[in-house]
């Protein structure tokens, strides 16, 4: 999506362009300089426009990866718990010898 500030940036540098030249043609040094900060006036609203497109486009990058991401962990966990009930004596086993170690971990300090 195109945002509206390029749009209108670009017919206000356009515009300006036009205001210039005419100015120049015409031997108006008002409407030449007039025209020369239309222009300018209008390509910088257009390279603002520009910047919030490249924001808008990285937020949404950002949001579909952070979305991967979360999708990912959630099928993790489900697969996980899923082999953890399949095997509950494995998964006492495991946790008790991980306490076991930690246990030994802290007396020695």
């Amino acid at each position: 999506m195109i945002d509206t500030d390029r749009i209108t940036g670009a017919a206000k540098a356009f515009g300006g362009a036009v205001q210039g030249a005419v100015g120049d043609i015409a031997g108006s040094r008002q409407d030449s300089v007039e025209g020369r900060l239309r222009e300018a006036g209008g390509r910088a609203e257009n390279l603002y426009g520009q910047a919030k497109d490249a924001v808008r486009h990285a937020a949404d990058e950002a949001y579909d990866h952070a979305e991967d991401a979360y999708e990912r962990g959630r099928d993790y966990l489900r697969e996980g718990h899923d082999r953890s009930a399949a095997y509950p004596h494995a998964s006492l086993l495991v946790a008790g010898l991980v306490g076991f170690g930690l246990g030994l971990l802290v007396s020695k300090l």
